[in-house]
């Protein structure tokens, strides 16, 4: 049976979908705490026959389908973690948590997914393959990609897709393109040690503030006057900590910001750069700086093979194909294509708002459409990868 069938596209089948992500809408969970999450996913999937991986994590599962066949083994992705928001959209099937929400539609990708297995599991006798769904947590911490690569689940896989909710696509759009999509995403915290005194004798002391305002301003021109135009970089610096009265220039200042790259040489250049740029305006100004840097994840870059068959597979699902503009978002599907060969994709949802705000909600009738398709797009790339030899991660 194929994963197009009209009797599973129903309105049954949207229903389910839209019953599980209102469902886990209205009860999100923060990262590195999706209990109730998880098991609403293993209850749901197990409902199905759908059998449960045996992997170590502490939130979050691994669910198979297929293995009837022999074949090779691909992934498909989702994350479940909430965000740290109050919700304002005023739906009935708005948070029932105070201050937890899904404002990045995470519930989104865990309903689409979870219907692309309950697609796939009625044909699985005819998978030349394993189908592999990550249930993945912590996204938002930059950490769950890298819990569910120790666990081991990404042993075997020969490729990987994923998803994210594009709220400017409208429904039955999808984005796809090869090479960079997501960038790097880095944090730093800049400390500046000066020389506290009375703000009405500041030769008596070394002002860390001015020293910082110059830093803010410095940063400015590393990408400017060290990238290519024909590259990307932002250096964002967004909080600034210091003092504790209005006649006390304190001891120290505290600058927290952002660093987004799309390419590893990029990235070391701008990381180097600002390093220096730190250390020698604060010599000038008679203050010592540190930088701590907060390493996130690698750019997302896709394969260009799976890229092209993931778009065949869209047509095939009826979607219309855009080439999307990179995102300076950061995501942490990035470490699992530094393991294996792999492509994400932004589906397009016609929402009001972008991710993150306490009113994004998203179209959802995307959801059975996101369902077909990853169950289209993973019995291609069985087939695929069945007759080809295994591919190098494209570099």
């Amino acid at each position: 049976m194929s994963p197009s069938t009209p009797e599973l596209l129903g309105t049954d089948f949207e229903r389910k979908l839209v019953e599980i992500r209102r469902h886990l809408h209205q009860n999100p969970e923060l990262s590195n705490e999706e209990f109730q999450t998880t098991e609403a996913i293993r209850a749901w999937l197990s409902q199905a026959g759908i059998r449960i991986a045996d992997y170590s994590l502490k939130t979050g599962l691994v669910a198979e389908v297929g293995g009837k066949q022999a074949g090779p083994v691909i992934a498909l992705r989702a994350d479940i973690d909430a965000l740290p928001i109050h919700e304002e959209t005023g739906f009935p099937y708005a948070s029932k948590v105070a201050g937890k929400m899904h404002a990045c539609g995470h519930d989104f990708h865990t309903a689409a997914i979870l219907g692309a297995a309950l697609l796939l599991k009625e044909q699985e006798n005819d998978l030349p393959g394993t189908v592999r769904f990550i249930f993945q947590p912590a996204e938002e911490k930059a950490q769950g990609a890298e819990q569910v690569i120790r666990s081991g689940a990404l042993e075997g896989v020969r490729a990987i897709y994923g998803m994210h909710n594009k709220p400017d696509l409208s429904v039955g759009t999808i984005g796809i393109k090869s090479g960079p999509l997501m960038a790097a995403a880095d944090g730093f915290v800049i400390e500046v040690e000066g020389l506290g005194t009375h703000a009405a004798v500041p030769e008596a002391g070394i002002d860390p503030i001015v020293t910082g305002a110059h830093i803010v301003t410095a940063l400015q021109a590393i990408v400017s006057r060290n990238i290519s135009s024909l590259q990307q970089a932002v250096i964002s610096v967004t909080r600034i900590h210091s003092g504790t009265a209005w006649n006390v220039i304190p001891d120290k200042a505290i600058l927290d910001g952002t660093l987004r790259t799309f390419e590893e040489s990029v990235r070391e250049l701008v990381i180097a750069r600002l390093e220096q740029v730190v250390h020698g305006v604060a010599a000038a100004y008679g203050t010592k700086a540190s930088v701590r840097w907060i390493k996130g994840p690698p750019a997302v870059s896709n394969d260009a093979e799976l890229a092209q068959l993931a778009i065949e597979a869209a047509e095939q699902a009826g979607l219309q194909v855009v080439t999307p503009q990179s995102s300076p978002a950061g995501e942490d599907f990035a470490f699992y294509q530094k393991k294996v060969p792999g492509v994400f994709v932004f589906m397009g949802t016609s929402g009001s708002r972008e991710w993150h705000h306490p009113a994004f909600d998203l179209d959802e009738r995307a959801l059975p459409g996101s369902a077909r398709y990853f169950a289209i797009l993973a019995e291609r790339a069985l087939q695929e990868l069945a007759s080809d030899i295994p591919r190098e991660v494209s570099t």
